[in-house]
């Protein structure tokens, strides 16, 4: 029997850089990604961990081009209403901030947590539920790291209402939510979020968030 691969300072150094480089895209080319890509980055997602191996994630991939429709004016009416809850210098900043990219990503991706699935039998969730939202998230960071290791960008577009798109994309009631993703190839490349670039806030030492007891 093979034994485990071994991870040498080579690749550790070469994965700290895609950490670095994972970006919450914003801004995409139109170009579309080669056939199967998409399907292929989703099996690598399901290799992420989840609570009691349950797999709780369910991935909806929105090609339609009414519930796209559908989901933008969600999009619009959800980012009016953030705007307005700004105020002075800080509303201006939002406003001249590309939050989606809707328009351009040919690839569209709604993310659920299933909180009916019986498998994994209810290991670990009995006192923390909301273990299987976790998990699904977990998939999907899992998918942005593969994603960002072939040059292809990833946004999380949270700026909606839940209720709205369960509806618009027709999802079965005991499926959570999780967000919506564009998926494409990246207009330009950075290592440095783009909200910190425009000054809408800046990174904390990681000591800073660090506690002993």
């Amino acid at each position: 029997m093979a034994g485990p691969p071994t991870f040498d300072a080579e690749f550790r150094a070469r994965f700290r850089d895609l950490l670095e480089w994972r970006r919450d895209v914003r801004k995409f080319r139109r170009d579309p990604l080669p056939d199967g890509t998409l399907e292929r980055l989703l099996q690598l997602a399901c290799l992420a961990p989840s609570v009691g191996l349950s797999e709780p994630w369910r991935f909806v991939v929105v090609r339609e081009a009414a519930r796209r429709d559908k989901i933008k004016s969600c999009f619009k009416a959800c980012n009016a209403a953030a705007l307005n809850g700004q105020a002075g210098d800080r509303a201006s900043l939002y406003a001249r901030l590309k939050l989606e990219g809707l328009d351009d990503a040919p690839c569209h991706l709604a993310v659920f947590a299933d909180r009916s699935t019986t498998q994994g039998h209810g290991l670990g969730r009995l006192t923390m539920p909301e273990m299987i939202e976790y998990s699904a998230v977990l998939a999907m960071h899992t998918l942005w790291l593969v994603a960002r290791a072939e040059g292809i960008g990833v946004g999380w577009l949270s700026i909606l209402e839940p209720t709205a798109v369960t509806t618009i994309l027709d999802t079965p009631p005991d499926w959570t939510f999780i967000g919506y993703f564009c998926i494409g190839y990246p207009v330009e490349e950075c290592d440095a979020p783009a909200l910190q670039r425009e000054g809408w806030e800046s990174r904390r030492p990681p000591p800073d968030t660090v506690f002993y007891r």
